[in-house]
């Protein structure tokens, strides 16, 4: 086999490199785009009544989607509620038990598959079994689907984080007489304290967005909720019927809430950077 020249080596380095600048500028590029037409065109609608008030009919002024933004939360607790723990002792069984395991193989393979499940299936999943039965949307359905989108991202990340930990911090923890439990909890967690934060800060910042699991289980509301039982306000759906809708204020509402899900996405994943640069230095 004839080696290349440094020359062409040389100039295959270069390209390469030029091309995954290039592709990085262009990204760059765009997510700049993006945040500069949300933040022209939504912050005119950001005002003291637009997080305290409710929704108005078409061609009122004044106004706001305070019952989407507590339906918002209210949602994304229940998934938290639901999505972490599972998320965490899956990811542990994956990492401390069942690796070298079939249950462990198929467990894991379940989670790929999982993250790799469009949104709008497993919306429609949680419509047939907690929507349909019943005949209502609520605002407990919408959290469920939520907490299915992010079990795997916390169970993913939790078997991630755990198996970067030294094998030799385990050994050290057994001999001294811990039980496997208690080793885990108190040694293992405590050593990848941050990559676990980190995992749930990005699941929470992927189902802040999510719209179509939401419309076939919470679907939307204009009033104040009453009860997880019925159907709940929230911000992306809300976005979507105001933005479709002809009138301009209504449209005005939908870049102001597209303008808080993006700075909140935002402010998790920067945080959620943070966490993992401070654990490096």
């Amino acid at each position: 086999m004839t080696p290349r020249s440094d020359k062409g080596r040389k100039l295959l380095d270069f390209t390469v490199k030029a091309v995954s600048f290039g592709a990085a500028l262009l990204g760059i590029f765009f997510l700049g785009w993006i945040l500069f037409v949300v933040i022209q065109r939504g912050i005119a609608a950001i005002s003291w009544d637009f997080f305290t008030k409710l929704p108005t009919p078409p061609g009122m002024e004044g106004g706001g989607v305070m019952n989407a933004i507590i339906g918002t939360v209210l949602m994304t607790g229940i998934a938290i509620l639901i999505g972490v723990p599972t998320g965490v002792l899956a990811g542990v069984y994956l990492a401390e038990f069942g690796k070298h395991t079939r249950l462990g193989a198929w467990v894991r393979f379940t989670v790929n598959m999982l993250m790799g499940i469009p949104s709008i299936i497993i919306g429609l999943f949680v419509y047939s079994i907690l929507v349909f039965p019943f005949g209502r949307f609520s605002g407990l359905a919408g959290g469920v689907s939520l907490a299915i989108l992010m079990f795997p991202v916390v169970a993913r990340t939790t078997d991630d984080m755990l198996s970067m930990v030294p094998n030799a911090l385990r050994e050290a923890a057994l001999a001294i007489g811990n039980p496997r439990w208690m080793a885990t909890l108190s040694i293992l967690f405590r050593a990848a304290k941050s990559g676990l934060i980190t995992g749930v800060l990005l699941s929470v910042a992927r189902v802040s967005g999510e719209t179509a699991p939401l419309l076939f289980t919470a679907l939307n509301s204009p009033y104040m909720m009453k009860s997880l039982n019925e159907p709940v306000a929230n911000l992306t759906v809300t976005i979507y019927q105001y933005a479709m809708s002809p009138y301009d204020d209504w449209n005005q509402v939908a870049w102001g809430a597209s303008l808080v899900i993006m700075i909140t996405v935002l402010l998790l994943n920067l945080t959620a950077r943070l966490i993992v640069g401070g654990k490096r230095k």
